[in-house]
């Protein structure tokens, strides 16, 4: 099987991820996958914040902060629960779409993008032998979290990405039924006469 598609169809989230954490020169290679997503007329919407080490602790005290200034459902057990996020990973990509105005790119594409972004990132972790996990949660798509990280009006946190190595057994991924997923609209020369 061609290595690119063999990379693509093993790809897997990992829930536990430790030490090592790649090094700056495969993060480059990383962020250049990023940047080769698809870009409709280049208006680059796509730009990632590096989270590690004391970073961890910053970014825990800010889902804490707003979360007490956020969520009324708030419990003990939830702030534990926020407080401790950014430690599930010792590296976290931080994804952030930024609006830029052009008349045949709307938002939501731009948004897409950065979207495609993410995947490439897990895409080349995992080519190089390392976990990811995407998450979101309450603190994506969160105004007073892009606040706190210094981000403007026009830019949007759309996930985060946990990156380290892999611990613990495998998870193991069923082959899907592409049946279910796809339907094809088929045309005739005879139909679009009619």
């Amino acid at each position: 099987m061609n290595k690119a598609l063999k990379n693509i169809l093993e790809r897997n989230s990992h829930r536990n991820l430790v030490d090592p954490i790649p090094s700056k020169d495969e993060m480059e290679q990383v962020f250049q996958a990023a940047l080769r997503a698809p870009d409709h007329a280049w208006v680059r919407p796509s730009s990632f914040i590096q989270v590690s080490g004391a970073g961890l602790q910053k970014l825990s005290d800010t889902f804490v902060e707003v979360a007490k200034e956020s969520f009324e459902d708030l419990t003990d057990d939830k702030i534990e629960k926020y407080k401790n996020a950014p430690f599930r990973a010792p590296l976290i990509v931080i994804l952030v779409s930024t609006k830029k105005d052009h008349p045949k790119v709307p938002r939501i594409e731009q948004i897409i993008s950065t979207g495609t972004a993410g995947q490439n990132i897990m895409l080349a972790l995992n080519a190089l032998g390392y976990g990811a996990i995407w998450r979101t949660g309450r603190f994506a798509f969160n105004e007073k979290i892009s606040e706190r990280l210094g981000l403007n009006d026009d830019q949007t946190i759309i996930g985060y990405i946990y990156i380290g190595t892999p611990k613990g057994k495998k998870k193991s991924l069923p082959k899907m039924n592409t049946e279910q997923y796809i339907s094809c609209l088929l045309y005739t020369s005879d139909a679009a006469d009619e």
